[in-house]
């Protein structure tokens, strides 16, 4: 029985070697980011806990001093590391030592699932793991807690939900384009006493639910996190339709910032579908049209490289290289999660908690993003027992960071500054 087990051991040590190395082996071939002065590329190993070779940037850390404080930050869709080269710097000249990986499904991080879209596990791409990634990268940094966790877009429910689960180690949050939705609490038809019912019935989704009336208006609409669940959305994204990959990406990042002349986000009273049909059709699609055809219909007639000023073409060529590699689908994977009643459901562990550590919500003026669940910012002050404020910088859209970084960045340090003290 010894034999078997230290056998059996031996072959997995081996096999995580084996995939070290390769991992290894691969990273060498990439060519290296155009990166600023003072941001460097590292690759933390965290196959034995978490399956991944984690790519990230960093900025400001001293290997002698393991007391210094660090910052995570967390990118969205669609983005990487990269999209932070502009405020890292800026961070680590206040002494802190930042650090930005490639989440699980992106860029240069390796190790996640890549089967086809219908052999997934997408346990993996669940928060709940995902925390478990930024937990992992954490100690492999050789550090047991950090200062703040940043997140945007997706990259914030990533962080709000390493606040809620570990406040331990993530002591506060900065939540950047997607309040916090706190975790729903189970839901069910009657309390039962006496003996079990004679039959289960099955209820419909909030989502469901709202898709169902979306699709009713006139002309139909659908939800963007449903359309990029579906096997269809890859092939769009990788080609970018008619427009091809980079008009479309350009186009996608024009509709979401400040420069494009339609956006004017406000409160919604209500998730009625009526009060959802007035947000612009990225985020409530028509029901008839993919995304690069969305995209193409908001942008005529627009000139959509007034956003070189804040997405010069030699930016948009590393999201572009980036993703030309690794396809979108890890990325895509993410709102599969968002969308799956099976994954959602282990949310229900958190039911009823609070972020315990401080917050604050920043965001541009310009992004509908905070208001695209509606009562989410709305109710910071009952789901987070320190919130600090929340915070629309001008002259920003949904790309807060790059849009207008200078702004970002002294708002997030004063923000520092104040819990520090």
């Amino acid at each position: 029985m010894y034999s078997m087990a230290t056998t059996w051991l031996a072959a997995v040590l081996t096999a995580l070697i084996n995939l070290s190395a390769a991992a290894s082996n691969f990273h060498r071939s990439l060519p290296s980011l155009p990166l600023p002065h003072g941001i460097d590329e590292i690759y933390v190993d965290c196959v034995n806990s978490t399956g991944l070779v984690v790519h990230a940037l960093s900025a400001g850390c001293h290997q002698d001093s393991q007391d210094q404080s660090v910052l995570i930050l967390l990118h969205g869709y669609p983005e990487i590391a990269y999209t932070w080269v502009h405020i890292m710097p800026k961070l680590a000249s206040n002494g802190y030592c930042v650090v930005a990986p490639d989440l699980r499904g992106a860029g240069r991080t390796t190790g996640w699932d890549t089967k086809p879209y219908s052999q997934v596990d997408l346990a993996e791409f669940s928060d709940i793991n995902m925390v478990r990634d930024l937990v992992s990268l954490v100690y492999g940094l050789g550090y047991t807690n950090v200062t703040s966790v940043i997140g945007h877009d997706y990259g914030a429910i990533i962080a709000e939900w390493a606040a809620l689960i570990r406040p331990d180690i993530f002591t506060s949050s900065v939540h950047m384009s997607n309040p916090f939705d706190a975790p729903r609490t189970p839901s069910h038809p009657a309390p039962i006493y006496n003996d079990p019912p004679n039959n289960t019935t099955s209820t419909t989704s909030k989502l469901e639910q709202q898709e169902a009336a979306l699709a009713k208006l006139s002309p139909p609409r659908k939800y963007y996190q449903l359309y990029n669940s579906q096997p269809s959305a890859a092939n769009d994204w990788n080609t970018g339709g008619a427009l091809g990959q980079r008009a479309f990406l350009r186009g996608y990042f024009y509709t979401k910032s400040a420069d494009w002349p339609e956006n004017h986000p406000h409160t919604l009273n209500s998730s009625d579908a009526t009060q959802l049909a007035m947000i612009p059709r990225y985020y409530v699609m028509y029901q008839n049209e993919s995304m690069s055809e969305t995209i193409q219909s908001l942008t005529r007639g627009y000139n959509t490289n007034v956003t070189q000023s804040w997405l010069p073409d030699s930016d948009l060529d590393v999201y572009i290289s980036e993703f030309q590699r690794t396809g979108f689908q890890g990325e895509l994977n993410w709102y599969r999660v968002l969308t799956s009643t099976a994954e959602t459901t282990s949310n229900f562990l958190m039911a009823g908690a609070k972020i315990r550590g401080p917050v604050i919500y920043l965001s541009g003026e310009k992004d509908w993003g905070t208001y695209q669940h509606p009562g989410a910012l709305e109710s910071y002050n009952k789901t987070c027992a320190d919130f600090r404020g929340s915070f629309l910088i001008e002259g920003a859209g949904h790309w807060v960071q790059l849009e207008q970084p200078e702004a970002l960045v002294e708002r997030v340090l004063r923000f520092l500054d104040e819990i520090r003290s």
